[in-house]
């Protein structure tokens, strides 16, 4: 175990097993007070540093700010965050109370991936398939609450700001290019699509709000006010086109030829430090690449069964003679090409996606005792970026800022968006994946700010993707096909160790990853092309969804096996839930403890049962 990950497992430990000793001993209080106010100062920061995500939470901040762009945005937050952990290095954490130990612990562990991450010079290539001002622009409106007069009117001192970043994050990338510090080109590949689309929406989007003000906005300042958006919004049309004609000019014919992270700066190291910072394990390259390759043979073996049981297996009993591999293929092509499995307008997929939800969220008081109170929605991805996004993903809300959270469904190329994924894909963004989640860390009291999105892919990944495995239970994968859907999506996550570790370790090529999904899965080729180009652009994010998945199995099968008939599966999902996003380590610590606890509640309740079963 690494340095960061003992200090970790002993900061749990003290906080489970050592309070009684702690309220024994006061004389270690003083440290408290230190870092105390450590933990507000560097809120009050993070507030300031990135107001978008503040004001959508509904935390105090700088309303009238934008996040810091450029170069000069990133060097003054890497310096801040030094000075944050400098501070933090001082302070006696065996000093602290045990909680504070913990948050002691998992605040170092961010800070420090954050001042470390810095040296690979990734923050230099902001302008991807993925992201990038393109993007971010169009959806400036959205995650910002207007309820109040001064609402509108910050919000037209940030749309100021637009053009200004937009020319920054050009000039860092210039440096940048001059460097050699430049994505894959495959990376780039539909990005002046996009900025297509955005020039040819005009940006109409963003001036929405302003449509309708309170009256207690006069009118000649609510007049003023649209005159200075319709100004900013100009402005920042023409930076986007400027950094279309740069792009197209000298961008992204530099986009280098290998895909692989370990032939971009400092590689190697870059890669290794991904992977550890995704799958909080120390599992390496090749660790991970032989898991995923045990878990797609074990998937493979499932979708066998699986497929024995559909019509179409017992339709032509001649199937059940072909090989293993040409049973799979055939079936495969036939769920590629029937339309059955397909929706015919965006309208009626965005329906389909909404049903299920209600369906699901009549099933959660079964398996949940505590639920967030923030509801979600289900909303189209925007049609300027669509074609190059993946399936859907999941944006965030607030009740302290009045915001619902989004499940984004794909509604591009409706033949590449099959019905039998929809209920691993809802149950995984919306509930009781994302959106269950992260609402309950935001609405948990007692929490600090910084726990509620601890840099933890893995647990909360790992989470999104065993929940789509409670649909099983659930009674949602009604036939044959939508479970083979479920298998689907699971054999998804077991080639992705598979094929991001082999291209930017192993020398796999794109064709050949996309070539090895292709023989695996379901999934259409436009979605595997996405894909695979995600995990070109985002070495290792991928590898954390499995790698927790298969973590928080594990841990639920020992604490079944420990606790046996009296396991309570509510309140294990709420005690794992129960204290925010945790790195790997940290949460099978905090899960023994409940075992423990449970155990001894129930020898207190029947001393003579022996073990206290």
């Amino acid at each position: 175990m690494n340095f960061f990950g003992t200090i970790l497992t002993i900061g749990v430990a003290c906080f489970l097993f050592e309070s009684q000793a702690w309220s024994q001993n006061p004389a270690l209080a003083p440290q408290d007070g230190d870092f105390d106010k450590l933990a507000v100062e560097y809120q009050a920061w993070r507030d300031f540093s990135f107001p978008e995500s503040a004001i959508t939470r509904g935390r105090p901040t700088a309303q009238d700010r934008i996040t810091e762009p450029g170069m000069r945005g990133a060097l003054n937050r890497h310096n801040e965050i030094g000075g944050f952990l400098e501070v933090l290095h001082a302070i006696d954490r065996g000093r602290l109370a045990p909680a504070n130990q913990l948050d002691h612990d998992l605040l170092r562990r961010d800070l420090q991936n954050d001042f470390d991450s810095f040296q690979f010079k990734r923050w230099m290539m902001p302008v991807g398939q993925r992201g990038g001002p393109q993007q971010d622009i169009p959806q400036f409106a959205e995650g910002v609450p207007f309820r109040q007069a001064d609402d509108w009117r910050n919000y037209v001192k940030r749309m100021t700001r637009l053009a200004p970043a937009v020319r920054d994050t050009q000039a860092m990338m210039v440096l940048a290019l001059a460097d050699g510090i430049v994505p894959p080109a495959v990376v780039l590949e539909g990005v002046t699509a996009q900025f297509d689309a955005v020039l040819r929406g005009n940006l109409d989007e963003i001036e929405v709000p302003l449509a309708q003000m309170p009256d207690s906005i006069p009118a000649p300042e609510q007049a003023t006010l649209r005159a200075q958006a319709r100004e900013a919004k100009l402005d920042a049309l023409l930076a986007l086109g400027e950094m279309l004609v740069w792009l197209k000019a000298s961008y992204i014919p530099s986009g280098r030829p290998s895909i692989s992270a370990k032939d971009q700066y400092l590689g190697a190291e870059f890669y290794a430090f991904e992977l550890k910072r995704f799958t909080t394990t120390d599992l390496t390259a090749q660790e991970i690449h032989r898991v995923g390759l045990t878990e797609v043979a074990r998937i493979r073996d499932e979708m066998l069964v699986v497929i024995a049981r559909t019509d179409w297996s017992a339709s032509d009993p001649a199937r059940a003679t072909l090989s293993s591999d040409d049973r799979l293929s055939a079936f495969v092509a036939y769920l590629r090409t029937d339309p059955r499995f397909y929706h015919t307008t965006p309208q009626s997929l965005i329906a389909g996606y909404r049903e299920i939800c209600k369906r699901i969220d009549s099933k959660l008081p079964e398996y949940f005792g505590v639920l967030p109170r923030l509801p979600y929605g289900v909303r189209e991805i925007p049609r300027f970026m669509a074609p190059s996004q993946t399936t859907a993903y999941y944006q965030f809300g607030s009740m302290k800022s009045g915001l619902p959270g989004w499940f984004y469904a794909n509604t591009f190329a409706l033949d590449q968006r099959p019905t039998y994924e929809m209920v691993p894909l809802s149950l995984h963004e919306a509930v009781p994946g994302h959106h269950l989640q992260i609402s309950l860390a935001n609405e948990m009291e007692g929490l600090r700010e910084f726990r509620r999105d601890v840099d933890a892919t893995a647990f909360v990944e790992g989470w999104a993707l065993y929940a789509e495995r409670l649909g099983t239970p659930m009674g949602l994968y009604e036939n044959p096909y939508d479970d083979f859907g479920r298998l689907l999506y699971e054999m998804w996550r077991a080639c992705r160790l598979v094929v991001d570790t082999g291209m930017h370790a192993f020398g796999m090529s794109r064709a050949d990853a996309i070539g090895f999904m292709q023989r695996n899965t379901a999934l259409s080729r436009l979605n595997i092309e996405r894909e695979i180009d995600r995990y070109i652009g985002w070495p290792g994010q991928a590898c954390g969804y499995k790698i927790g998945e298969i973590e928080i199995r594990r841990i639920r099968s020992e604490c079944e096996a420990r606790i046996g008939s009296r396991f309570d599966l509510r309140a294990f999902h709420d005690h794992l839930l129960g204290s925010g996003p945790l790195p790997l380590d940290v949460l099978r610590l905090r899960m023994s403890a409940w075992c423990d606890e449970v155990l001894l509640h129930e020898r207190v309740a029947d001393p003579l049962a022996p073990d206290g079963r």
